[in-house]
């Protein structure tokens, strides 16, 4: 297992993720809206202001103050592809 930390040492597992969104659209902040209303929202921003979204297989969106690219190249280290 692969897990890549996403800030405030918070992991996910690697093969997990399908993707990382910038936080900055409408559409995005609608689909955090839906998960946090079905009860698979996690916030791991930690209060910070929120600047990624990652979908996950498990249909589980999380939420990171990390920059995408900063956490995809941290996916890449991880060897986050099969």
């Amino acid at each position: 297992m692969r897990m890549v930390n996403i800030g405030f040492g918070n992991l996910l597992n690697a093969v997990r993720i399908l993707t990382v969104l910038q936080w900055d659209s409408q559409p995005v902040k609608r689909l955090a809206q839906e998960a946090k209303a079905r009860g698979v929202l996690v916030d791991a921003s930690c209060g910070r202001r929120t600047r990624a979204v990652l979908l996950l297989d498990s249909g589980h969106v999380v939420l990171s103050y990390l920059q995408p690219e900063t956490i995809a190249s941290r996916i890449d280290t991880a060897g986050g592809e099969q």
